[in-house]
């Protein structure tokens, strides 16, 4: 079957700088593995599937893959999808907010002052403090001393994620991993009145290896909830990530009257077409 397909460009405004997620429209009628087995002929961080809603409170269903798993929640996946949805037409029966359907729930999109797509974050489906002697196997596989560990998070809002914190933005960019055997989100400061609050980098195990997300809108929903809730951070503020893979992401947190967290990006499309699934 014939079915539309967008490639978008997701936490940039520069096409090829930012974290690219594949968008197969109206894959009603296509199994898991089906989808499953595209998303690993894509090689992409993830590809995802705009599906008719259950829920009637919802605008679309969104089926989101790894080239190993399904995931209940991706935060650039999501923006690239809602920018797609709507980009071929899709009108959501709330004005001014996009209501998705995904495997952590129902999660809302808007647009902000700045006419970018936001998300809500989700809730956080485990944090609290590290245990000690992980802490001490993260900072084993990172390659650092335990002391330049400033704090470490449970910050999973579906994909599991563990927060650290280093001292600065420059220690964040100089790590050199070894194999890391978890999805683990690393985070420094830049100093007052820079341009960015922080530099944040993804690690996650791949094939038996270490590789890194260029830019991860959950990781950085997860990061903010944890950062903002402990005073470590103040909205809005901007965060860099994709530095040390030659991107220029950039995730935008701000925070709504009733306290709500919500993670934009610009989104652009590079690629529109069909594909035959």
């Amino acid at each position: 079957m014939i079915r539309q397909f967008r490639q978008v460009d997701v936490f940039t405004d520069t096409p090829l700088a930012g974290n690219p997620v594949a968008v197969v429209h109206e894959a009603d009628g296509m199994t898991g593995d089906e989808m499953l087995r595209f998303a690993r002929w894509m090689n992409l961080s993830e590809t995802t599937y705009l599906l008719a809603p259950r829920d009637p409170r919802a605008d679309y269903r969104v089926r989101i893959f790894t080239t190993s798993q399904e995931l209940p929640f991706a935060g650039h996946p999501t923006l690239g999808t809602c920018h797609s949805w709507l980009e071929a037409g899709g009108r959501p029966a709330r004005s001014g907010v996009v209501t998705q359907e995904c495997g952590a729930g129902l999660v809302p999109v808007r647009r902000t002052a700045g006419g970018r797509l936001a998300f809500a974050t989700p809730p956080l489906l485990r944090s609290g403090p590290v245990e000690p002697s992980m802490v001490a196997e993260i900072a084993s596989v990172l390659r650092i001393g335990r002391d330049e560990i400033v704090d470490a998070q449970w910050a999973d809002n579906g994909p599991g994620w563990v927060a650290v914190l280093l001292p600065d933005a420059a220690a964040v960019l100089a790590l050199r991993p070894g194999y890391v055997p978890l999805d683990l989100g690393v985070a420094g400061p830049y100093p007052a009145g820079s341009p960015e609050a922080f530099e944040v980098r993804a690690f996650f195990p791949k094939d038996g290896a270490t590789a890194e997300d260029p830019v991860t809108g959950s990781l950085n929903g997860s990061l903010a909830q944890w950062l903002l809730g402990t005073g470590r951070a103040a909205a809005p503020y901007v965060a860099s990530q994709g530095t040390a893979l030659g991107r220029r992401g950039r995730v935008h947190v701000s925070v709504d009257d009733e306290g709500g967290i919500w993670v934009g990006g610009d989104t652009i499309t590079l690629i529109t077409g069909t594909v035959t699934l």
